[in-house]
This record gives C-alpha cells, sequence and structure tokens, in this order.
C-alpha cells in the first residue's frame, strides 16, 4: 500500500473524470430570441405585430398631414383672400356710411346684417360669413379637399404613403380630418378677420337682434363664435363631396377644377324656382340658416335641417370615396 493511500489521498494513476470539451453547453442560441425587436413588450411577437399602428402613430400622422396642408402656399394665399375679404367689406361700407347714408343704400341690397354695420361692427363677422359662404369658402375647401388623393397620386407619393402601416381606410380619414380642419380654420380666419376689423372701423357695443331684443356685447361675441362653428358646420358636406371627387381621378389639378365646377352648378340650380321641389335637398340650401342664431328666441328648425344634411352629404360621397380609395389601384 502506497503512502498516498495510507494518508486517504487518491493515488495518481486515478485522476478525475474530466467533461469532454466538445460536450460543454452553448448558450448563445438561447439568448438570441431575448435581443429580438418586440420582445419583453408584454406581448408575443407575429408578422403582423410591427403593422399594426398605434393611436400615437395616428396622431403624428394627422400632425403631419396637417402641417403639409397648412405650409403649402396654396393653402396661404386661400386663407388671405378669405382674410381680405371682410376688410374689403368694411372698408366699402365705412366709405359710403362717411356721408350718413346708410349702408346698402337702404335698398335692402347686399349681404344679411350689412345695414347694421355702421350701428356695431360686431355686425361686420357675420356679414363676412355672409358674403364667403356661398362662393369663397366652398371654393377653398372644394380646393383643399379635391388636392388629398389626387394630388398626392399626381406627386406620385400616394404609393410610398400606402406602405406605411396606416391602411387606405385610416390614411383616408386622416385625410378627411384634416381638410375638416381647414373647414375650422377658413371660418375662424373670416370671423377673425371681421371682428378686429370692425372694432377699427365702427362703434361696438351692445347690439339689436333681428326679433329687436338687445343682448350684451361678450353675449353677441358668443352668438358670433357660434355661428363660425356652424359656418364650418355647413360646409363638411362639400368635404366629403370632394374628397369622393379627388379619389376618382390622379389629377390633382382635375378634381379641384371638378368640385368647384360642381358648387357652382348646385347654387346655380339652387336658384331656379322650377326646382324648388329639389332645393331642399341641395346642400346650400340652408346654408344662410346660421341668421336664426342671431334672433331671440333662435328659430332652430332651419338650422337642425342644415347640419343634417351635412351628415347626410358626409356619409353619403364619404362612404363612397372609401369605396373607391380602398378599391382603388394606385400600383399604375
Amino acid at each position: 500500500m502506497s503512502r498516498a493511500e495510507v494518508r486517504g489521498e487518491p493515488a495518481e494513476e486515478t485522476p478525475a473524470e474530466e467533461t469532454p470539451a466538445e460536450e460543454t453547453p452553448v448558450v448563445v442560441p438561447a439568448v438570441v430570441p431575448a435581443v429580438v425587436p418586440g420582445a419583453g413588450q408584454g406581448s408575443a411577437p407575429g408578422p403582423g405585430a410591427a403593422r399594426s399602428p398605434s393611436a400615437l402613430w395616428t396622431l403624428g400622422l394627422f400632425r403631419s398631414e396637417l402641417l403639409i396642408t397648412f405650409r403649402r402656399w396654396r393653402t396661404l394665399a386661400l386663407l388671405a383672400v378669405l382674410a381680405a375679404v371682410p376688410v374689403l367689406v368694411g372698408i366699402a361700407v365705412k366709405i359710403e356710411t362717411s356721408d350718413g347714408s346708410p349702408a346698402g343704400g337702404g335698398g335692402g341690397e347686399g349681404p344679411a346684417f350689412i345695414s347694421q354695420i355702421s350701428n356695431n361692427g360686431l355686425f361686420l363677422v357675420f356679414t363676412a360669413l355672409a358674403a364667403t359662404l356661398p362662393f369663397f369658402l366652398p371654393m377653398a375647401i372644394g380646393v383643399v379637399a379635391g388636392d388629398a388623393i389626387a394630388g398626392e397620386s399626381s406627386a406620385g407619393t400616394l404609393r410610398y404613403l400606402l406602405v406605411a402601416p396606416a391602411g387606405r381606410s385610416r390614411l383616408l380619414l386622416t385625410k378627411y380630418a384634416t381638410v375638416i380642419a381647414f373647414c375650422l380654420a377658413a371660418t375662424l380666419v373670416v370671423a377673425v378677420s371681421a371682428l378686429a376689423v370692425g372694432a377699427l372701423l365702427f362703434p361696438v357695443g351692445d347690439l339689436t337682434t333681428i326679433s329687436g331684443t338687445r343682448i350684451t356685447y361678450t353675449e353677441g361675441l358668443a352668438r358670433a363664435l357660434l355661428i363660425a362653428l356652424v359656418v364650418a358646420a355647413s360646409l363638411v358636406g362639400v368635404a366629403a363631396l370632394g374628397l369622393f371627387v379627388s379619389t376618382l381621378t390622379g389629377s390633382g389639378i382635375a378634381a379641384m377644377a371638378t368640385t368647384v365646377g360642381l358648387l357652382i352648378t348646385v347654387q346655380i340650380l339652387d336658384q331656379i324656382p322650377q326646382l324648388d321641389a329639389l332645393q331642399p335637398y341641395f346642400f346650400s340650401h340652408y346654408w344662410l340658416s346660421f341668421a336664426d342664431l342671431m334672433r331671440e328666441p333662435v328659430y332652430w328648425d332651419d338650422l337642425v335641417k342644415n347640419l343634417g344634411l351635412q351628415a347626410l352629404y358626409a356619409a353619403v360621397f364619404g362612404s363612397a370615396a372609401w369605396a373607391r380609395f380602398t378599391t382603388k389601384d394606385v400600383t399604375a
């Protein structure tokens, strides 16, 4: 027996077994799934997970559309023209009434409320909206709406927008929301410009409604804001019509011209007495009903008819635009 065995030590000729080098566990493959993008975010990764746009992404798309729309020189020029209309009306009334004669020549001609401007500058807001609503405001909306889809198609950028995970329905809804935002902005530009010019050129204070009652200037401002909102809502039908026309063609100029042409045609038809049975269904028929907000009490009948008619046009032409755009070939 050797001395190593007497002391309880293992013999040198019986070494412990060693793990072969080729059997060493490899842990690298187990770590790879942990660094895959999307892992650890609370949902299992899938082929469609990266293409599902979030609400924040949609808001970013809407913000981008707003910036693109309101940074165009064409849009700025349209807003400048709309802002200039109250200035021209105010100067014309000021010159006409400088000799003491009533505005409008006493013959009842001109837009609504024009005879009251010299007594209270707040009436310039109502007059400017009445003057721009039949043509200038719808034309501006028709230009922006007609260019919404057709302009992207003619510029060759529509295909690249559809590559993003928005989808056609979401993109169309974003375009329509942008046009609605322009409706509100254009109406407020007219109202604010008229308010500033009216306060600069004419006296302001308590005013008399159409019914003959007196209201305070603060209440008059509230009604002016409400009238501006009603006018903006009166344009949602035109916006849907222009968006539908924009999906029918690949030329932005053709879409804008067609939309504006339809606006003019409908306004002409609305003045033909022989078509009085159809006129209540024209989107422009109740546009000037916002004047009923200056009555005491307010007459709601035509206002409700106007808003309902605009909602109907928005639903019909919005659905038509969706049906056309979701089946449109944009690769040609």
